[in-house]
């Protein structure tokens, strides 16, 4: 009998022990994918300010004060990419960690080398190569999105699904699965020219207005797939920093270049501001703009804007605007 209680002890112990070993295992893996959520939704911030301050442009006279500012956005990216290589990776997701940080290394990097490409993108004779070399180093930024998305992702949630933890949903790991390149045409440069005002971009006009009607018509505007109302307060969040979604119409007989795309609110300076680099006559489109940081909470206005072209008459269905209420 005293044998048979010894043994059950062991055996006690020896699950005890191995209890205590996997949840020590599943709580490392849970703080480093809390840790690498919160990583790359920083990220994602970066990216917004990174690609708004783009779209601002402000021409040759603003090159240098530009190229301070996108520097900000390259010292946050190393900051991220910093937090990322101070990780301790459980073994199950080592080969996700390499990928993790190879991704933010190549955002960092693709940072550095277009904030030296803006004042040369600003410059007369200097623009085309300069739009060129930006739309280049863009690619970086996509195949760190495909590191992340295709690799670091499914390994950490592959992970979790042998350890037996969910993820997402309201009591699953909460996983962030954006990316960086907010849209594809950020590889042309014709789009990067445009989004710039840069020499380099297709004139809006040659100064002459080409024959026909010219104009775009605001039909409506929404934020996470909800359309706002104009008649009554719409609730949006404020953190993380909103997407505004433009639907609007060529409304003209002609096509219609460097169409610019506008969010304002009132009573504050958070504004921003997209550029669609080609609009079709009797045709649909779409721009997106996200601010830059996010307001501060209470009620505001927002003034949306499609920017009237060169020609257009017709100006009163341009702009909308909405009451909110940020929360």
């Amino acid at each position: 009998m005293a044998l048979a209680a010894l043994v059950v002890v062991l055996i006690l112990i020896v699950v005890g022990v191995h209890s205590c070993q996997v949840s020590q295992a599943n709580s490392a893996l849970k703080d480093y994918t809390v840790s690498v959520n919160a990583i790359m939704q920083s990220s994602q911030q970066t990216s917004r300010q990174f690609f708004n301050l783009l779209s601002s442009g402000g021409g040759t006279s603003n090159a240098p004060n530009l190229q301070s500012q996108i520097d900000e956005a390259r010292l946050s990216a190393a900051n991220q990419l910093s937090r990322a290589q101070s990780l301790s990776p459980p073994d199950s997701v080592k080969t996700g960690q390499q990928e993790l940080v190879l991704a933010l290394q190549m955002r960092v990097d693709g940072i550095a080398n277009i904030a030296q490409q803006i004042q040369p993108a600003l410059q007369s004779q200097t623009s085309t190569d300069a739009d060129n070399a930006i739309a280049a180093q863009m690619a970086r930024f996509y195949a760190s999105d495909v590191l992340y998305k295709d690799y670091t992702l499914p390994t950490v949630v592959g992970a979790l699904h042998s350890a037996g933890i969910s993820v997402g949903g309201p009591n699953g790991e909460p996983l962030f699965a954006g990316q960086f390149l907010p849209d594809v045409q950020w590889l042309s440069p014709t789009f990067v020219a445009g989004a710039l005002h840069s020499p380099g971009a297709p004139p809006a006009s040659s100064g002459k207005v080409a024959p026909g009607t010219h104009g775009h018509a605001l039909n409506s505007v929404s934020v996470g797939g909800t359309t706002l109302q104009t008649g009554s307060t719409n609730t949006i969040p404020s953190s993380p920093p909103p997407t505004f979604t433009l639907n609007f119409s060529n409304t003209g007989q002609n096509n219609e270049t460097n169409v610019t795309c506008k969010i304002a609110l009132s009573g504050s300076s958070v504004a921003g501001q997209t550029v669609v680099p080609k609009t079709s006559a009797g045709q649909s489109a779409t721009c997106k703009v996200t601010l830059p940081s996010s307001p501060s909470a209470g009620s505001s206005t927002v003034k949306a804007t499609v920017v009237p072209v060169p020609g257009e008459k017709n100006t009163a269905n341009n702009t909308l605007s909405f009451p909110v209420t940020f929360q």
